[in-house]
C-alpha cells in the first residue's frame, strides 16, 4: 500500500471511529491528518487536503482546540496560523477520556445525587425501585469517575503495568 493511499484510509477510518468518543466525523478527519502529518498544517492545507470548506475547517479546528487535542501553531515569517495535533497516543486517549468526562460524567454525578433525593415513603414499591436504580447507577458513575481520575493522572507505563497485573492476577 502507498503511503497516500494508506494515509486516506486512515483519515477516513478515523473519521468513523471519532464518531464513537463524542466527535462528528469532519472533525475527527481533521485530527487524524493532523496525527499523521510530520509538519503543522494550515486551514487551507486541510482544505485542500480533505476538500472541505474553509468555515467547516475552522469551526472544527476552534472544536478540537477547545478538546485540547490540537493547537496553534506559530512558524516565524508567516502570516497564517497553523495547526499541529500531538502525536503521543497516550496522551491523545487520556484528553479524550478528559473531555468526554466532563462533558457527560461530570455533568450526571449531580443529576443522579439529586434524583436520589425523591420524596415519599421509601417503603412505596414504585419510590424503591425508582430510588434503588438511581443509588446502582450513582455509584456505578461514582466509581467509574475515580477510575477514569486515577487513569487520566496515570504514568502510561504504571497503567499498562497495573492492567498486566490485574489480568495476570486473575488467572491465579
Amino acid at each position: 500500500m502507498k503511503i497516500a493511499e494508506a494515509k486516506s484510509q486512515f483519515i477516513a477510518s478515523w473519521g468513523r471511529f471519532g464518531t464513537n468518543w463524542g466527535i462528528n466525523r469532519t472533525m475527527a478527519q481533521i485530527h487524524a491528518l493532523l496525527l499523521v502529518s510530520p509538519d503543522p498544517l494550515s486551514a487551507e492545507e486541510v482544505m485542500d487536503q480533505l476538500s472541505i470548506s474553509r468555515g467547516n475547517v475552522n469551526m472544527n479546528l476552534r472544536e478540537l482546540i477547545d478538546w485540547g487535542l490540537v493547537e496553534k501553531v506559530i512558524i516565524a515569517g508567516e502570516r497564517k496560523e497553523f495547526f499541529s495535533a500531538e502525536k503521543d497516543i497516550w496522551k491523545v486517549a487520556c484528553q479524550i477520556i478528559k473531555e468526554r468526562k466532563k462533558r457527560e460524567l461530570d455533568l450526571l454525578l449531580p443529576v443522579l445525587r439529586e434524583l436520589g433525593e425523591v420524596e415519599g415513603d421509601k417503603r412505596d414499591k414504585e419510590i424503591k425501585t425508582f430510588t434503588d436504580t438511581i443509588a446502582g447507577i450513582r455509584k456505578f458513575s461514582e466509581q467509574a469517575d475515580k477510575t477514569l481520575d486515577t487513569m487520566i493522572k496515570a504514568d502510561e507505563h504504571w497503567f499498562l503495568g497495573s492492567l498486566v497485573k490485574l489480568f495476570a492476577g486473575r488467572r491465579d
